[in-house]
């Protein structure tokens, strides 16, 4: 009898965690490639109703109408990427109080209906020699739109900051899809 695993109170959530961004985009190249000329219908996050606001440790879900994928970050640089794992119908079965809600932050209501052309995992370039790249985003462009998830130091972060933005000398892309 196989066992069904309950991560963050979301059942069959299961997570494989990586902390090398050349190692996550290898194993979601073929996934995301699928996704590129595509719109992104909806978003979801983990909502507290008890705080009435997000719950950041809880994945951010793109909804693309083929497939959903769900990102989530932990720890000083780990990102989990699983695709249509969590089923939006079924509660969360957590303190009783957390529920999904659709686009409920800004960056995802700007990329919301925009078609998908580019998605790339972002590294921080540090001088630290213990650990010289540090896993930091996955960034989706598309049409009039930027969207990053990133780690907010344990828990997510969303952003539509322009890559034009950005520190250029302080970033790595690794070119997803």
């Amino acid at each position: 009898m196989r066992r069904i695993k309950i991560v963050l109170g979301i059942e069959g959530y299961e997570p494989e965690w990586h902390h090398d961004a050349d190692a996550l985009a290898a194993v979601h190249r073929t996934r995301f490639v699928r996704l590129i000329g595509r719109k992104l219908r909806s978003s979801w996050l983990m909502w507290d109703m008890a705080e009435r606001g997000w719950f950041a440790d809880g994945p951010v879900i793109l909804d693309f109408g083929i497939t959903h994928v769900e990102i989530t970050h932990r720890k000083f640089d780990e990102c989990a990427i699983t695709w249509d794992q969590i089923d939006l119908n079924v509660p969360i079965d957590w303190y009783e109080h957390f529920d999904w809600r659709p686009d409920p932050h800004a960056a995802l209501r700007h990329a919301r209906g925009c078609v998908l052309r580019a998605v790339n995992i972002i590294e921080l370039v540090t001088v630290a020699e213990w650990r010289p790249r540090v896993l930091h985003a996955v960034e989706f462009l598309f049409d009039g739109a930027r969207l990053a998830i990133y780690n907010a130091m344990d828990e997510n972060g969303i952003t539509d900051v322009p890559e034009d933005e950005l520190p250029v000398t302080n970033w790595r892309r690794v070119h997803v899809a």
